[in-house]
């Protein structure tokens, strides 16, 4: 099979495309032939060594297709199953091995591509929109680049729960694709702090750097910071007396792992997704298709932002 390796950490250069064996399933293990794998900035921190690797490492965190092969002791997974997954390291390639209790069924109406599409994020967005903070009719949410894959969820879901959503977004096409989402009012990066000044309930920041700070101005006394990502740089570090001084605030920095480790919640918080997605209440935008072969070239374009919704690779 061909696959996407790690080497070394570094730049979008060190994605290697080689071949390698075809993986054999262990014990409770299934083998996925892998029909599209999600592109996502967690790949980016593997691959620059922001989060730590044993090199070499196969890459790639999320993604769907039909399981070719299950080991001993799997129940519930048959080979013929259209599965999905997320968080088990490896899908960037043509044959992927994840723990059977780790994949989730793909219903149908939902294909393989949009299930690759939905889960990291799709499930991301529920964690912080259902246990995070549990949106509710009338909070006012600020949600941090509306117009990208994991912005354009969050507005639908904080909808769905009936908030008053802003974003924030760097240009008029993103602005169209934001609104198109469903938010309620959309500014630019550099002028949402005084519009938004103390009266905001909770804001999702997946930017980081350039908008932690002025997310702390417009939060309302107690209300919470989600900061699951750092996509233009990670935050330094906070003075706890800061979030005293703008009114007893809160701060977390979750992450999805935390949040899918029981199995019950992640069948539930897939199973959720899916059924918003086959009944029509939220749509999953897949904005470029790359080869596998072409995995630096997807890396370039999310970290250089020059994108909208969803990446996938296509083996």
């Amino acid at each position: 099979m061909r696959a996407i390796i790690l080497s070394a950490q570094g730049g979008p250069e060190v994605l290697e495309y080689v071949e390698r064996p075809d993986p054999v399933p262990g014990d409770g293990e299934v083998v996925i032939d892998v029909a599209a794998s999600g592109v996502n900035f967690i790949d980016i921190y593997h691959r620059s060594g922001a989060y730590a690797l044993d090199l070499p490492s196969s890459i790639g965190s999320e993604g769907a297709g039909t399981v070719s092969a299950v080991g001993p002791g799997v129940e519930g997974v048959a080979v013929g199953d259209t599965v999905a997954w997320a968080n088990v390291i490896g899908s960037y390639a043509e044959k992927a091995v994840a723990p059977a209790d780790r994949v989730v069924p793909v219903p149908e109406g939902v294909s393989a591509e949009v299930a690759a599409a939905a889960m990291l994020q799709g499930m991301t967005a529920h964690y912080l929109t259902h246990s995070t903070h549990e949106v509710r009719e009338g909070d006012r949410v600020l949600i941090h680049a509306g117009a990208g894959g994991m912005g354009q969820l969050l507005i639908q879901l904080a909808k769905l729960k009936g908030a008053k959503v802003y974003t924030t977004v760097s240009t008029s096409e993103k602005e169209k694709l934001a609104r198109e989402a469903g938010a309620d009012e959309v500014l630019r990066y550099d002028d949402f702090v005084e519009p938004l000044r103390r009266s905001i309930d909770v804001v999702y920041d997946g930017v980081g750097k350039t908008t932690f700070d002025g997310g702390l101005e417009v939060l309302r006394p107690r209300g919470l910071m989600a900061l699951y990502g750092a996509a233009s740089g990670p935050v330094p570090p906070v003075d706890p007396q800061i979030l005293n001084r703008q009114g007893s605030l809160f701060l977390t920095r979750p992450t999805l792992i935390h949040h899918i480790a029981d199995r019950e919640e992640l069948l539930w918080r897939a199973s959720d997704l899916f059924g918003w997605i086959a009944a029509g209440r939220l749509r999953i935008s897949v904005s470029h298709r790359y080869p596998l072969a072409e995995a630096r070239r997807a890396h370039e374009d999310l970290a250089g932002r020059r994108t909208t919704g969803k990446l996938l690779l296509i083996p």
